[in-house]
């Protein structure tokens, strides 16, 4: 009888012993499990990082705002022009998905009025004039779903091959008089500018 009663009180303070180090991080501080917690955070597998990451440009045309979202490629000593983005081809004017802009309200693009809204900007590069186009599927991936009957607007513009080489691909939004702002687009050594004008 009297060993189950130390067998029974032994057992009692495993488990009172059991539930304290519980309680307690197993004889840890407070701090040192948090700074446990912290390093498995900072040892934990980063996002992976996009070899061309995602940029925006934005600027004014009078009191409407132009907003370009694109992923930005790099020339990497590549052929860029007839090479690794084909002449006469669609193009998502970028990287990754396909390149948005977006007007807060009703703008003047190439002669024609375009609604606020967004619009995928695909363009066709060729050894002479470019087509530009905005699209009404904005949310799609490159150009691989591309459906020229959901074009809003074409319209042509000649760029002009620049002396210094832009390794990243840029896009700029500057204001200008007259309620317009100039998106201009740079890759290697290609520069290609069209207007927007606020109504």
């Amino acid at each position: 009888m009297n060993k189950l009663k130390r067998w029974g009180l032994s057992s009692l303070g495993v488990l009172v012993l059991s539930m304290f180090f519980a309680c307690t991080g197993g004889g840890k501080s407070s701090q040192e499990v948090e700074s446990q917690d912290s390093t498995q955070m900072e040892n934990s597998p980063e996002v992976e990082v996009r070899a061309s990451p995602k940029m925006t440009a934005e600027g004014k045309a009078g009191e409407v705002s132009v907003v370009v979202n694109y992923g930005a490629p790099s020339v990497k000593g590549r052929t860029i022009w007839g090479g690794l983005e084909a002449y006469g081809k669609v193009w998502r004017t970028g990287a990754n998905e396909a390149t948005t802009i977006a007007f807060s309200d009703t703008v003047e693009v190439a002669g024609k009025q375009v609604p606020a809204g967004t619009y995928a900007l695909f363009t066709i590069p060729t050894e002479g004039e470019w087509t530009v186009i905005l699209n009404s599927v904005a949310n799609q991936w490159g150009a691989y779903d591309y459906d020229a009957a959901k074009d809003v607007l074409r319209f042509n513009v000649q760029p002009s091959m620049e002396n210094e080489l832009v390794e990243v691909l840029q896009f700029t939004v500057t204001s200008a008089a007259d309620n317009t702002a100039e998106v201009t687009l740079m890759w290697e050594k290609m520069k290609l500018s069209f207007p927007v004008k606020a109504l």
